[in-house]
This record gives C-alpha cells, sequence and structure tokens, in this order.
C-alpha cells in the first residue's frame, strides 16, 4: 500500500478513486507517565514515553486507514493527513487521526 500526503504520485497515473478513509487511535496516560512529564516540561528535555505513545499512536491510526482502503480495493492513500489531539478529563488521552482518499493507480 502507497501512502502519501501529496495528492498524487509522480510517475503513477489515479485510474481509481474510491472515496475518503480514515483511521483513528486513543492511547490512555497514566498518572506516573503525567507527573514524570510535568517534570520534564520544568527542567527541559523530552519526554521519551510520550513520543513512544505517540508513534504507536500515529501507527495504528495510518494501519486502520490503510486498512479501510484495502477493503474499497485501492492500493494507496494520497493527500494523507494527520491530526494529533488531547481527549477526556485533563487531557488525559492522547488521540491521532489520519484521513486521505483511497485510489487505485497503475
Amino acid at each position: 500500500m502507497l501512502v502519501t500526503t501529496t495528492p498524487m504520485l509522480e510517475g503513477r497515473t489515479i485510474q481509481i478513486y474510491h472515496g475518503i478513509v480514515g483511521g483513528e487511535a486513543v492511547m490512555g496516560t497514566n498518572v506516573f507517565r503525567d507527573m514524570f512529564a510535568g517534570i520534564r516540561d520544568i527542567v527541559g528535555g523530552r519526554s521519551a514515553s510520550y513520543e513512544k505513545e505517540l508513534k504507536t499512536a500515529k501507527s495504528l491510526a495510518l494501519e486502520q486507514m490503510e486498512d479501510e482502503a484495502r477493503e474499497m480495493g485501492a492500493n494507496a492513500v494520497v493527500g494523507v493527513d494527520l491530526d494529533y489531539e488531547t481527549v477526556g478529563d485533563k487531557g488525559s488521552m492522547l488521540m491521532v487521526v489520519a484521513s486521505g482518499t483511497a485510489v487505485t493507480v497503475g
């Protein structure tokens, strides 16, 4: 499955537009991770635990989007957009949404 943020694939012709596809992943965080991330915010530095959660959520959202495209008979997804949000009480959950257009390219 070819996946790109561009509206077309260079050197390939879009033969069929199947429609919009999407995938969502919501990952819960825990109190200890939040506490250590808060300390990182104060002293500076990166939060490896949050980065890992974001990467996992992104992978799951893209995988779900690709599965939906395959079910439609597509072999590529173009115009992919990734959105990141915090949801839940006090932003206790991370959400990643992937969306794009399922197509068949030749």
